[in-house]
């Protein structure tokens, strides 16, 4: 480092110094990407690794003024990153006990759709995904509106316009003439 750089570190600005102090986060994260994929391996599955050290980098780079600036910004990073594998783990044993209870309970009986309701639920389907989730809140479930609104979290007049325009869709591609209710 020469003079220059010297001087522009002692009496520069904060951004001098911290342009030539402080590494950027692109170096941070070259330098220290492996060292946490290696780190989530050890801790959690190998085929989610890579996924929980870019969870903890991404940590890293929204807070980087802060974490720059600490004593060991691959100390902290680290530590995120075992936390955040330590969760994953928590969250799959927890997911095979949910699994594990609802194994041992019977299937619900579904009646297979054939014929007219098959066509009408795939067209419902294929309707915008609001007038699609309303139809089957009110249609599939027989829900009055006022339910279908609160389940939705939104108006009463929201549910009735988009009910009110998905029977418009389904009665021109089913042919038939719209349901008043």
């Amino acid at each position: 480092m020469g003079v220059t750089d010297m001087d522009r570190i002692e009496g520069g600005s904060r951004a001098d110094r911290v342009a030539l102090v402080e590494p950027s986060f692109e170096d941070f994260y070259r330098a220290e990407l492996g060292r946490l994929v290696a780190l989530a391996r050890g801790l959690c599955s190998p085929s989610v690794a890579e996924d929980v050290a870019q969870e903890s980098m991404l940590v890293a780079y929204r807070q980087w003024a802060r974490v720059s600036g600490l004593g060991s910004p691959a100390g902290y990073v680290r530590g995120i990153c075992a936390h955040q594998a330590v969760s994953w783990v928590r969250r799959r044993m927890s997911e095979r006990r949910a699994v594990r209870r609802l194994a041992g309970r019977p299937e619900p009986q579904v009646e297979p759709l054939t014929g007219d309701a098959a066509q009408f639920w795939a067209e419902v389907r294929r309707l915008p995904h609001r007038q699609a989730q309303v139809t089957a809140l009110f249609y599939a479930l027989d829900l009055p509106v006022a339910e279908v609104a609160d389940a939705l979290g939104c108006a009463e007049g929201t549910v009735k316009v988009h009910l009110s325009r998905a029977r418009a869709q389904l009665a021109t591609r089913l042919g038939t003439t719209e349901e008043q209710s």
